[in-house]
């Protein structure tokens, strides 16, 4: 495990039950991280941290609704008390609540801002709480998207709370260099997953057409860029955000794609 990139380091990856998340933490472990990963599904959770330690990964299944800061607070706990300490954490836990911006609802408009933006703020808070007490440095890799990016309709409160994840990773660079935390993020773009693919039977050949690169991206092409980020390659990347989307937001929808269809 010594040649490992990751090895020696602990990592917390939130809603990593399926997914980018789980691909994330399951390249973690398989660079020598210990990981523990969170879903809000606890079942889910323990499935899938199973399926990391079949592999051979050291991976700890904690289940828990980010949305709740004390909740964010006592997963950065239990990774420490876990494995000693909490080098990485991925604030990947997100929602997304479609609505015509005319008709959306106050209460869907608190559960999508609660995940995405309250989840990802006070866990940077927390593990860099612990990074800061535990020394030396630490990295911080939060998930946008590229609906932070162009407007894709019926998801103003979701593209709001990307763009602004990205946002929050430029103005902590102040907060965390002093401690030698790095944080960043990335904003993929339309990815297969069980997800995308149970909303949208027809999901890869519709976003092929799309695509400069003739794809959407997998999980795998996220994860690999998680990684570089969370890698010592990266030690002098902080307050970046990296789109990961075979281009496509270069060069938009092609022509005559109705924008329904451009939901990543």
């Amino acid at each position: 495990m010594a040649d490992r990139l990751l090895a020696g380091k602990s990592a917390l990856v939130t809603g990593a039950g399926v997914g980018i998340g789980f691909e994330i933490a399951r390249r973690l472990c398989a660079e020598g991280a210990r990981v523990a990963l969170n879903d809000v599904d606890a079942a889910l959770a323990a499935a899938s941290a199973l399926r990391i330690r079949d592999e051979g990964g050291a991976c700890l299944p904690l289940a828990g609704d980010v949305a709740d800061p004390a909740v964010v607070a006592s997963l950065v706990d239990d990774a420490a008390k876990a494995f000693g300490r909490v080098d990485i954490a991925v604030a990947n836990a997100g929602l997304t609540l479609y609505g015509d911006f005319f008709d959306y609802r106050p209460q869907d408009f608190d559960r999508v801002l609660g995940v995405n933006l309250r989840g990802s703020f006070f866990l940077a808070q927390a593990a860099a709480r612990r990074m800061r007490a535990q020394g030396p440095g630490g990295r911080i890799l939060l998930l946008s998207s590229v609906t932070g990016h162009r407007a894709i309709r019926s998801l103003a409160a979701y593209g709001m709370t990307k763009g602004a994840l990205e946002r929050l990773a430029r103005v902590l660079v102040p907060e965390l260099s002093p401690f030698g935390i790095t944080i960043n993020a990335i904003a993929p773009g339309a990815t297969v997953t069980p997800r995308t693919l149970a909303d949208d039977p027809d999901y890869v050949a519709a976003w092929s057409r799309v695509t400069p690169l003739g794809r959407p991206a997998s999980v795998a092409d996220v994860a690999a860029a998680a990684l570089f980020f969370l890698s010592p390659a990266a030690s002098h990347v902080t307050g970046q955000a990296l789109v990961v989307d075979g281009g496509w937001t270069a060069v938009g929808a092609a022509p005559g794609v109705p924008p329904d269809d451009e939901r990543p």
